[in-house]
């Protein structure tokens, strides 16, 4: 099997030129990166040929995920209240009809059968919608799960919805590697470690149950670190997800990892989630050079060692070391062209520990998919968010990627948190 040579730099040149770049074979780790970009001027985005985008809103706040409904109606989580509001609404997907409510902030949103489910750190709500597609009664959301871990680390409670009554959500490890004392040098992991009781994985729930707590809930699958993106597949009737690899192994155990290390090795995975499923965190990191599960350092791992992290579940893809994948989304829409049909787009919000490498990331990829598995390799779909090639390589950019939704007319509209922008890409086969 081929070693795969993760050579994130090239994506800033292919930025730089605009033009196809960073094709590399894998036939487990399929982490091809393809670009096929249409002129400049898709409202600053760069998109495949025949693909145009629109900026829809601008300024709404740190925009985490957003839902749209049957009539157009977008509905936008923002992660900090604005004018002490958490929950923007364009009506009809027009900046000009907006309103807003909510008293809290958080990342989650959702819209299923007749209402919409929205999260803050540490609880899910749900307000019941008009036949008219209006919020009911939006100062009185109805509680669907309280009193969930929030201990302000990888807080943020994403959420999805079956097609059988369960809501799904993640809930973060508060930590980096359950370390005794986090992220510091020389502190070693506890064995067994405590947080996987409350945290590290990913809860359902009933979704039409009122006033439950944690307690109440199902661990559906654990040895998760964090996963912003968790989407439920009603083509394959299955829940998936995008973890967030650790950090810091250069900076802690700097006799077995470079700098160069730290920035390339523990990937972003994407998850097939079954029930009971156990994908390692905090005792082991999938290493994407050796494609491979390894025993992390803090439990007696040398960097090579497999050992007990042979036996865990694996990703069905992994994606190079900190490109924080936010979203997931899979598309069932039929304005795009067949091969995008069932297939998986992901949002990047982009890397901010990669130093001294460039930062990466800051872009929306796709995924092709065939029963449920990646049916060949992963290519950016749109990109052009950090502004510029220095924009993202020191990350300091213009925007990032952060949610994903669907429209009722096919298009995928892309969110933004760092100014609160929202995009509505469209296929027009020109």
């Amino acid at each position: 099997m081929k070693t795969i040579k993760w050579h994130l730099s090239c994506l800033v040149f292919a930025f730089m030129i605009v033009a196809s770049a960073c094709a590399e074979d894998s036939r487990n780790l399929n982490d091809t990166v393809v670009l096929h970009p249409s002129s400049a001027g898709q409202a600053g985005l760069i998109l495949p040929g025949g693909f145009a985008a629109t900026t829809v809103a601008e300024n709404l706040g740190r925009v985490r995920h957003i839902a749209v409904n049957s009539n157009g109606d977008i509905y936008a989580k923002l992660e900090r209240l604005k004018d002490g509001k958490g929950i923007v609404v364009l009506k009809e997907g027009n900046a000009a009809q907006m309103s807003s409510f909510g008293n809290y902030p958080g990342t989650g949103i959702a819209v299923k059968d007749g209402y919409l489910y929205a999260s803050s750190n540490s609880a899910v709500y749900r307000y019941k919608l008009s036949a008219s597609h209006a919020v009911e009664d939006p100062d009185n959301p109805e509680t669907i799960v309280k009193d969930l871990t929030d201990r302000g680390q990888h807080n943020a409670k994403s959420v999805t919805l079956d097609d059988a009554g369960n809501i799904y959500v993640n809930i973060g490890a508060p930590s980096n590697s359950c370390q005794v004392q986090d992220r510091a040098v020389g502190s070693k992991g506890q064995e067994p470690c405590p947080i996987l009781e409350y945290a590290g994985g990913i809860w359902q729930f009933n979704a039409r149950k009122l006033n439950q707590t944690q307690q109440d809930g199902v661990r559906y699958a654990t040895g998760i670190r964090n996963a912003v993106g968790i989407s439920w597949n009603s083509s394959t009737n299955e829940l998936y997800a995008m973890q967030h690899g650790r950090d810091d192994l250069h900076r802690m155990f700097d006799n077995l990892y470079t700098d160069k290390d730290n920035a390339e090795l523990p990937a972003e995975e994407f998850l097939l989630v079954k029930k009971g499923a156990n994908f390692g965190w905090p005792y082991c990191y999938y290493d994407g050079e050796q494609q491979k599960k390894i025993v992390a350092p803090e439990y007696g791992g040398d960097a090579r060692t497999q050992g007990r992290c042979e036996a865990v579940d694996k990703p069905i893809m992994a994606f190079p070391a900190h490109l924080a994948p936010n979203a997931l989304l899979f598309y069932t829409g039929s304005q795009f062209p067949e091969r995008y049909k069932n297939g998986a787009f992901i949002a990047f919000h982009g890397s901010w520990n990669r130093a001294p490498e460039p930062q990466a990331g800051f872009f929306v990829v796709f995924v092709p998919m065939k029963e449920g598995k990646p049916g060949g390799n992963w290519e950016v779909f749109a990109d052009g968010f950090a502004g510029s090639a220095e924009k993202k390589a020191s990350g300091r950019v213009d925007y990032r990627p952060c949610g994903l939704a669907q429209g009722p007319d096919g298009a995928l509209y892309i969110s933004d948190d760092n100014k609160g922008n929202i995009w509505k890409v469209s296929y027009n086969g020109k």
